[in-house]
């Protein structure tokens, strides 16, 4: 899977705030995501975010 910082993942089980999707802040080994429901950040490691993925989507300003 290719991730790009900026794409918008949709995961499996949502945050607290009932949010189901992410903005990507940083790729690698680990993943810093932000909830597009409340604004929260965290740390998450590739792996776990292969897992629960359900989708990505791309940002609409890019071509």
């Amino acid at each position: 899977m290719q991730f790009e910082t900026g794409d918008i993942i949709r995961l499996k089980k949502k945050h607290p705030c009932g949010s189901f999707e992410w903005e990507v802040l940083r790729v690698g080994a680990d993943f810093r995501l932000k909830c597009l429901g409340c604004g929260h950040q965290i740390m998450i490691a590739r792996k776990l975010v292969e897992k629960n993925l359900k989708e990505i989507r791309k940002p609409l300003d890019s071509k």
